[in-house]
């Protein structure tokens, strides 16, 4: 029985693990000694999360400090109704206000996580081991410590070991490492501190064989693998509030504590004055209702959803609703390369030689890849093979040289395949022109091909640096060359004097969109930032095209930051650029690092090793072709892999932000107007101006209908033009107070002033007809004065009055409403109105016309004069 403590498997012989691990690596475990490790270990699986339960996704809808206020309006509404028998209206109106927000919200967000569903593709891994000297094919997770696993191209590794046998094994460890490139295996032994990316004689679960064959000993399962850490430190990771949800939280006590206060003063005043417990109740709760925009919660709800929406047109997945508007804020974009800005395929970059075709053909027929149906048209071809190989076929085609073609003109009589101790490939093929000769074509390693070349010192050096020159662009190079000879048989010792013929350099391009994307994003002043566990010299050549600068100070690598302190890393962090050959625990050292600079820090990743950044991320954006797990922890899937979702998704976000401020902005200048006017009349000891189901009809029918409207407002132009939206940045900007304070004292000037003047005139008998001019003063304006909220940077000449066709459809309504509440019998007798005539709706009209000049006059001070950002 082995026993579980760390090794660095890495860093021992094959014997010795087997040794360890009480293994005989020709005929395997037995039955028993398997059921006993079982036993004994686990199975080999990481522990599954559930999906959130529908009934959860609903309840968290409740957790909008907003809803909490609404929820305690409705059950003190509840209470008085019981209490005093006074109408049931306000209740019913606050309780059917939270359900609607909350059924909105469940269906959005539980929209989203089934597409997520449909994304995740479950699949039953299988494995081949030796055991008591037979093959068996068994699921991955009845592996056990010590197994011997027979590995061959398009497997999956079902747990990590160490490889004990390799015949051109190779393992495409991406979703682990980063590194794009399948690792060639071996037995050796490696040094102690090799970095995880670099242990080419290990195995890792959930990494693909992509060629040759090979045989390991397990020697981790389930959690203790390097795929197994990583779910644990996914779990352990706490998932911070992101800051549009702080912000939210912030500004939700702030209108708490003041609608709290106001109302408590009003009680206490007015039990000081003399008035009755249950009248001073009633109208502090209707100061409460006056003060809560109840419309609000909706409206934020309904911004965020068609925001989500919007992304989602442009292929962007959003997670949750209080993400979307997160993006908005985003500063800081740390991405991965492979994928998300180049397109992960192999294509040939530079073809350095004084022959290009005879480079080319070489590369070609000394060539494993293999067109599958070569009898249909070339679009409709299926190429097979590695991927440096598919490549050299491609760019051969381009050049005219069809390697079909090219081997009937010369038949290839022998090869030496490729494999890792030889580096390179070799093929005899009969010479066109002479049947007698043969020439024989050699491809593979550079400085294998250099070495076994005719060439004199110089030559060498200049070879050399031309390699140096090409591998210092992050390009993957091969060497071509070539030989005349008269033998029939090819034998490895004939493999010298060669012709060097030239150099190919293969690479991952560029997205064709992924530059300009780059180009908005610093404009719209945030830093894109490079994180991979690619080498430095391929990151170095990705940024450099990018347009990032690219001197020593602005790349660092992994190793580089495990002997950094904290503080040494914030001094150097905003000059460094790309981060090359990191591991999981420096992506999460990165994110923190800028979060700690108060940096709203978007994190992109696919695979495994990325889930704990993802997760700590103010937005973790999954590639949609990424694993299942990167996708579980992130806020934001790509379906199409691109960079430039991530900045069309920032602009979107930014939309529902601006959208949100304004709705906030023409909401609670009403619900300050309402509060001023109702405080001032109780101080003043005469009636309330509106009763409280009055404002809550202005609140939800007159300001709902806008409110929403102006959800779907058009993104404004320069919004990529504007800095980001700091953490620190409250919701409730310093220019949105002013504006509602000034609209709200001039508003409640004109509307008190009328107050007293119809009071003077027509008296309290009149009560009725007064509220019934005050409330009407009250819709009209809020149907006027939203146009005025389309644009808080821009005055209301600026802007395209009618572009929003819903506004225009919910002002029209809103008319239409306050005149029914007018003018309906029924309405009438619940709202306490009276008809008004044409005099008096002269008067209405004209305050609101009024009214919008004072908000321009404010706006042009705060942005014109002041050149104020809202």
């Amino acid at each position: 029985m082995p026993q579980v403590k760390k090794y660095h498997w890495h860093n021992l012989s094959s014997e010795k693990v087997a040794e360890i691990l009480g293994t005989d690596t020709k005929e395997g475990l037995s039955q028993s000694e398997v059921e006993v490790r079982q036993k004994e270990f686990g199975l080999n699986k990481l522990p599954e999360e559930k999906p959130l339960p529908r009934v959860k996704i609903f309840l968290s809808q409740f957790q909008s400090p907003l809803v909490y206020i609404l929820v305690i309006a409705g059950i003190v509404t509840l209470v008085l109704w019981r209490l005093t028998g006074r109408e049931w209206t306000d209740t019913i109106v606050i309780f059917a206000v939270v359900f609607l927000i909350t059924i909105f919200g469940y269906f959005q967000e539980n929209k989203a996580s089934n597409a997520l569903r449909e994304l995740k593709k479950v699949l039953k891994v299988r494995a081949t081991v030796l055991r008591k000297g037979e093959r068996k094919e068994i699921f991955q997770e009845n592996l056990v410590l010590g197994d011997v696993v027979i590995l061959k191209a398009g497997d999956k590794v079902p747990a990590d070991g160490r490889v004990i046998e390799s015949s051109n094994l190779k393992i495409n460890e991406a979703p682990l490492t980063g590194e794009w490139l399948a690792a060639d295996k071996k037995v050796e032994i490696l040094s102690k501190d090799t970095p995880l990316a670099d242990r080419d004689n290990m195995v890792y679960m959930g990494s693909t064989c992509e060629d040759g064959e090979g045989k390991a000993i397990i020697t981790e399962i389930g959690e203790r693998t390097e795929i197994g850490k990583i779910a644990r430190f996914v779990r352990e990771t706490k998932e911070e509030k992101t800051p549009y949800q702080k912000k939210l939280a912030h500004f939700s006590k702030i209108v708490a504590w003041l609608i709290g206060f106001v109302s408590f003063f009003i009680f206490v005043a007015g039990m000081a004055t003399g008035k009755e417990f249950v009248e001073m109740f009633t109208t502090a709760i209707a100061v409460a209702i006056a003060a809560i925009p109840e419309g609000l919660p909706v409206a934020m709800t309904v911004i965020l959803a068609l925001g989500m929406q919007r992304i989602l047109q442009r292929k962007g997945l959003v997670r949750k609703l209080a993400s979307a508007e997160t993006l908005g804020s985003t500063s800081i974009i740390a991405t991965d390369k492979t994928l998300t800005l180049t397109e992960g395929k192999m294509k040939v970059g530079e073809v350095l030689s004084q022959d290009k075709n005879l480079t080319l053909k070489i590369a070609t027929l000394c060539n494993e890849a293999f067109v599958e149906n070569p009898q249909d048209l070339k679009p409709f071809w299926r190429l097979r093979g590695r991927p440096t190989d598919k490549a050299l076929i491609l760019a051969a085609q381009a050049a005219g040289l069809n390697k079909h073609e090219l081997e009937k003109e010369s038949p290839k009589i022998d090869e030496i395949p490729f494999n890792t101790q030889n580096k390179f490939i070799a093929t005899l093929h009969q010479e066109k022109e002479d049947k007698e000769g043969k020439v024989l074509y050699v491809s593979g390693a550079p400085e294998k091909i250099i070495e076994l070349s005719l060439a004199d010192e110089n030559t060498r050096s200049k070879l050399n640096q031309d390699l140096e020159d090409l591998t210092s662009k992050g390009l993957r190079v091969i060497a071509v060359s070539y030989k005349k000879t008269k033998e029939e048989k090819l034998k490895i010792e004939d493999i010298n004097n060669l012709t060097f013929v030239g150099f190919i350099g293969l690479k991952d391009p560029l997205r064709k969109e992924v530059k300009e994307a780059i180009e908005i994003c610093q404009k719209a002043g945030m830093k894109p930032i490079i994180v991979t566990g690619d080498h430095a010299l391929t990151a170095r050549a990705v940024a450099k095209e990018l347009g990032l600068e690219m001197k020593k100070e602005n790349i660092i690598e992994g190793k580089e930051l495990d002997n950094i302190s904290d503080r040494d890393l914030e001094k150097k962090l905003a000059k460094i650029n790309v981060f090359a050959r990191v591991e999981p625990k420096h992506k999460m050292r990165i994110v923190k690092a800028w979060q700690a600079k108060n940096q709203v820090v978007a994190m992109t990743g696919d695979g495994i090793n990325d889930a704990p950044a993802l997760k700590k991320a103010d937005i973790g954006v999954a590639l949609g072709s990424g694993t299942a797990v990167a996708k579980e922890v992130s806020d934001l899937v790509l379906l199409n892999d691109s960079f430039s979702i991530i900045v069309a998704a920032v602009e979107e976000g930014r939309a529902i932000l601006d959208n949100i401020r304004k709705v906030i902005t023409y909401l609670l200048s009403d619900s300050f107007t309402e509060v001023i006017l109702i405080g001032v009349s109780i101080i003043a000891r005469l009636p309330l101006p509106v009763i409280a189901v009055q404002i809550l009809w202005v609140n939800l029918i007159e300001d709902g209908l806008p409110s929403i409207a102006l959800a779907f407002e058009p993104k404004e132009k320069d919004l990529m033009a504007q800095k980001p939206s700091g953490i620190r940045i409250p919701l409730l900007t310093r220019e949105m107070k002013a504006i509602i304070f000034i609209i709200g004292i001039f508003t409640d000037l004109i509307l008190l002033g009328l107050f007293f003047w119809l009071l003077g005139k027509f008296g309290e008998e009149n009560l009725n007809y007064i509220r019934t001019m005050i409330f009407a003063c009250l819709g009209s304006n809020s149907l006027f004065y939203v146009f005025s909220c389309k644009s808080l940077r821009k005055n209301i000449w600026q802007t395209s009055l009618f572009n929003n066709k819903l506004l225009i459809l919910g002002c029209v309504v809103g008319f239409l409403a306050l005149a029914a509440a007018l003018y309906l019998p029924v309405l009438q007798n619940v709202l306490k109105t009276v008809p008004l005539g044409f005099f008096d709706w002269l008067i209405v009209i004209g305050l609101g016309l009024v009214n919008i000049v004072a908000i321009e006059t404010a706006k042009y001070y705060f942005i014109a004069r002041h050149q104020t950002q809202i």
